[in-house]
């Protein structure tokens, strides 16, 4: 299982999100009304960090055509999508802005997890999310069962490290953010024993 985490705003986060493991580090560039929201100059700073095999992820709520210019500038790897599109507006961005897609669903309902159909072929990733966008909801990860097998999963919604094992037999990644805070800024060693607890699982599986 892989991890991702997300809503990082300072060098130190990133630093140590990479030293530690992180598959992918996710930054809120468009939704100021996160407390995760960071500015263009701050992203541009820490997309510049050496990344080594970590990839980064643009976290993006509806975006405009402008604002998928302006982030495609940045060194990232990935748009991760929160709205509606298909699989002909997602290959579309794909192919202008040459960037990897993970697609959003916000799931309030079991009825909700089936949207993947929407974009399935287009998206790299498919990411299955709480309905509560800046704030951390639970939902029944066990849905996830249901989707088919050559889709690559990824879970978010309140996640913390009593879920992981659960999670991991479930999804591909697992997406964290506000387990790994302490009064609303990530802690380097939350971080850091999140990132060891999913070592030992994926040594256990």
């Amino acid at each position: 299982m892989k991890v991702k985490i997300c809503g990082l705003s300072t060098p130190e986060q990133v630093k140590a999100s990479i030293s530690y493991g992180a598959n992918f580090c996710g930054f809120i560039l468009n939704y100021p009304k996160s407390h995760r929201f960071i500015k263009f100059e701050k992203a541009q700073e820490l997309t510049n960090i050496k990344k080594e095999k970590t990839k980064y992820v643009a976290v993006l709520v509806k975006p405009t055509e402008n604002e998928l210019e302006k982030f495609s500038k940045l060194k990232i790897d990935y748009f991760q999508i929160y709205g509606k599109y298909n699989n002909e507006s997602i290959l579309k961005i794909k192919s202008k802005f040459n960037k990897k897609i993970i697609m959003t669903i916000q799931v309030k309902n079991q009825n909700d997890i089936y949207n993947y159909k929407e974009f399935e072929n287009a998206a790299d990733i498919i990411l299955w999310d709480s309905s509560g966008l800046e704030r951390s909801l639970s939902w029944n990860y066990d849905w996830i069962k249901l989707m088919p097998s050559h889709i690559t999963k990824m879970i978010a919604g309140n996640i913390n490290s009593d879920k992981l094992e659960k999670i991991s037999k479930l999804a591909d990644i697992v997406d964290v953010s506000g387990a790994l805070e302490t009064n609303k800024v990530k802690d380097i060693l939350k971080i850091k024993n999140f990132l060891n607890d999913i070592k030992k699982i994926n040594n256990e599986n």
